[in-house]
């Protein structure tokens, strides 16, 4: 039933993007029609700032001149974080020397719980080339809407909490620039695919 819940979550806030303009015209680099060559014409991403896993101070312009998967979820997610990093890692596995061509982020959309140290605890059990990004709660709400990311934290019963978010990879290019997605438990073929294309845009590729 959760995890249902968070399907439908993520799908409805895609939703939104394409109401409100953005649609999901992405382009031609990653095998998606887009509406004018060369250019995904969507306003996603932008300038923030915030702390890396070990605690360092990290903003937009340590991701530029390498491409960029960006991942928004919180390491007490239950399934949907887990599996997705999960597969990340393994996608990681199957591009090979390509994997290094790109920068790997995942970003708390849960700072309260999630510090530097937890959060390197966490990535660096996926792989240690994932980094995790956290701030204040404010530099967190303002990369979301940057991003266009859905997030909302659900008091439990036990009287703690869990948050619902959007559950696709970001895929971005050596500027910053979106290029598509990948969206949750997509299948290994079409998400190498994505990331080999993504690996291609690479300086010296």
């Amino acid at each position: 039933m959760r995890r249902t819940y968070r399907i439908l979550a993520a799908m409805s806030a895609f939703a939104v993007i394409a109401a409100a303009g953005f649609g999901l015209a992405l382009t031609g680099v990653l095998g998606v029609p887009s509406t004018k060559a060369g250019s995904a014409d969507i306003d996603i991403a932008g300038p923030f700032t915030l702390v890396d896993d070990t605690g360092a101070p990290v903003s937009d312009a340590a991701l530029k001149g390498k491409p960029t998967v960006m991942y928004f979820g919180y390491t007490f997610c239950p399934e949907v974080c887990p599996t997705t990093l999960t597969n990340l890692a393994h996608w990681m596995q199957m591009l090979g020397r390509d994997a290094d061509k790109l920068n790997y982020v995942f970003v708390t959309i849960d700072p309260e719980r999630d510090t530097p140290e937890v959060m390197h605890a966490y990535v660096s059990a996926f792989d240690a080339r994932i980094r995790g990004f956290t701030g204040t709660p404010e530099q967190i709400a303002k990369i979301a809407r940057e991003y266009r990311v859905y997030y909302k934290r659900i008091p439990t019963t036990d009287g703690g909490y869990v948050m619902d978010h959007s559950a696709a990879l970001f895929l971005m290019d050596p500027n910053e620039k979106f290029v598509g997605l990948i969206t949750y438990e997509e299948a290994d073929a079409s998400a190498v695919a994505k990331l080999k294309r993504l690996a291609a845009l690479a300086p010296g590729s």
